[in-house]
């Protein structure tokens, strides 16, 4: 306890996961699952220059699973002891890095900014003690239900890594600039998102409970269209009358392109709560008037509001909506 003199002893502790490779009891070597992905990107550095033919500044990205034996794991899937990472090593030319440090920042943020999500619920923390391997450092933390929280991490890492794997590989792992006429070690900048994270964080901000005119309570996900799991659902207003027909067949012109739900169980004010409750943005409404006008009503996940459109038009304004494209064009 802070201020008072009830320490334990000085324990070691080893944030790596062990484990044994080897079928043969007594013969086998210990290996460690990793603790992060960028490792594997520095020492194919080279195989993935020469073979796509790049120049710098390039980057290299990737996702996999990542592994720390963590000494406390809690907060529900924030801190993990597996977990997924989205990692890119953005690879410099020396001298470089600080221009380019401030680059990915400013980039970083606008792509999470770009998602939706409400810009206060994002800031930078700048740390002031930096990790062995870095000369700059800084946090994208996201306010989460338990306070603002790292999202990602962006750090130039100098040479720290590159040079490391070549000094105790013995294998050169440096960069011939055509233009300079010299060769260097490259240094790196580094940006990595925890996605266990980011799905917390998307899922923690769209999740309202709201009361409404009736009394009744009305539990919604307002997940930004493009990333919601359900992008549509189609409910014919009753089971009968040739509405069910009408409803598969639109269906059936959208389950190309997006992912859909066909509900028609419970009255059609239950079956908006149960997409509201998943997060699908659009609820496409297939009524005695469609067999008619060949219109159908679209309903608004967020604002509940509801239009009127041709089902020739349905395509195309669902997609224009929940298109990633929409989301990438901020950037």
């Amino acid at each position: 306890i802070s201020g008072t003199g009830n320490w334990t002893e000085v324990r070691q502790f080893n944030l790596m996961f062990a484990t044994e490779l080897g079928s043969v009891s007594g013969e086998s070597s210990t290996i460690y699952l990793r603790p992060e992905t960028a490792q594997g990107i520095f020492v194919n550095f080279l195989n993935v220059q020469k073979s796509a033919r790049m120049k710098l500044p390039f980057g290299i990205a990737q996702t996999g699973k990542a592994f720390r034996n963590e000494i406390v794991a809690r907060q529900f899937i924030f801190r993990m002891r597996e977990f997924e990472q989205m990692e890119m090593q953005f690879f410099i030319k020396p001298g470089t890095q600080q221009e380019w440090y401030e680059y990915w920042k400013t980039k970083r943020m606008a792509w999470h900014r770009a998602l939706g999500l409400p810009a206060e619920n994002y800031r930078y923390h700048d740390h002031i003690k930096l990790a062995h391997y870095a000369d700059a450092a800084c946090d994208i933390e996201f306010k989460f239900p338990m306070g603002f929280k790292e999202l990602e991490g962006i750090h130039s890492r100098t040479d720290f890594d590159l040079g490391n794997h070549e000094k105790f590989s013995g294998k050169k792992l440096r960069y011939f600039d055509t233009e300079t006429n010299e060769s260097y070690v490259p240094y790196v900048l580094e940006t990595s998102i925890g996605l266990d994270r980011m799905f917390l964080a998307i899922l923690s901000a769209a999740y309202a409970a709201e009361p409404l005119e009736n009394g009744e309570t009305r539990e919604v996900l307002r997940i930004p269209a493009p990333l919601a799991p359900v992008k549509v659902a189609v409910l014919p207003l009753v089971k009968k009358d040739g509405l069910p027909e009408k409803a598969r067949a639109i269906i059936d012109g959208l389950k190309l392109s997006h992912n859909c739900q066909y509900d028609d169980k419970d009255s059609i004010g239950k079956r908006y709560r149960r997409q509201d409750a998943i997060g699908t943005p659009y609820c496409i409404t297939v009524d005695h008037d469609t067999l008619n006008d060949d219109a159908v009503t679209i309903r608004e996940r967020d604002s509940m509001q509801q239009e009127r459109v041709k089902i020739s038009e349905v395509e195309r304004i669902v997609g224009e909506k929940v298109d990633l494209k929409g989301l990438l064009r901020k950037l």
